[in-house]
């Protein structure tokens, strides 16, 4: 079975999908074969990795999943893409309990082949990202170093501990992860300890930089470990990449 990692945090614009791209992209070029799953309906995963969004969303078509997956320009990494179909959204994110079950079964039936499955979530604390992380193994929760990063996370750890509840010993917190990282900034250093205080040990020691390399990345189809090879964020990545295969 795969290791399955749900990318989650109800604030936009934290580095989520970033995350989830080029943690990806790390895990392919480790040699792991690697599917990144786009829940969210902004399909900001599959269009940053150079695909286009198709018309049903794979979760709710009636068909295996590996016949909705893609190939990336990126050895060893494949996508199973987002839908914009407002149909397709309204009936993941209001899934009955029962049907939930059956998405959550058709994404791990459909997903054995794979060492590596990451989900990238909406930026919410709805259904979708409920059923992301009642479908994962671990969480991973992206937090910009800014001075409401904390803000709102009760909500979310509550969310988690609940799925943890109804799935007794299937899904645990893999990591936070501080992303927009800038060294020279005191605030910076303030949120970095407020967090590693509270967190403890959970909290990655890589932390991703600000890199513009990293914001350009998506607007050519690619990850930074493809676009900027040699840039921080690339390092950042990839040093993330590591700590997560250590934790495994």
């Amino acid at each position: 079975m795969p290791r399955t990692i749900c990318i989650a945090n109800q604030k936009g614009g934290v580095g989520k999908t970033t995350t989830s791209i080029n943690l990806a992209a790390g895990l392919a070029l480790s040699g792991n074969k690697t599917l990144l799953v786009d829940m969210d309906p902004q399909c900001n995963a599959t269009t940053g990795i150079g695909l286009t969004p198709v018309e049903r969303h794979p979760l709710v078509v009636d068909q295996p999943i590996r016949n909705s997956v893609l190939q990336s320009s990126f050895d060893g990494l494949s996508i199973l893409p987002g839908s914009k179909s407002f149909r397709d959204v309204d009936m993941l994110a209001t899934a009955a309990s029962s049907e939930s079950e059956v998405l959550i079964d058709h994404l791990s039936v459909g997903t054995t082949q794979y060492d590596y499955v990451l989900i990238d979530c909406p930026p919410s604390l709805g259904h979708l990202t409920q059923t992301a992380l009642s479908a994962s193994n671990e969480v991973l929760m992206p937090i910009q170093c800014e001075y409401y990063a904390m803000e709102g996370l009760a909500q979310m750890i509550d969310l988690i501990r609940d799925v943890m509840l109804e799935r007794p010993g299937q899904l645990t917190f893999g990591g936070i992860l501080l992303t927009m990282y800038d060294s020279s900034l005191e605030l910076t250093a303030e949120v970095d300890e407020e967090v590693r205080d509270f967190f403890g040990e959970v909290v990655f020691d890589t932390v991703i930089p600000r890199d513009v390399n990293v914001t350009e990345a998506p607007s050519h189809g690619k990850s930074v470990v493809d676009y900027a090879p040699r840039s921080r964020g690339t390092r950042a990545y990839l040093e993330l990449c590591m700590e997560v295969l250590e934790r495994d």
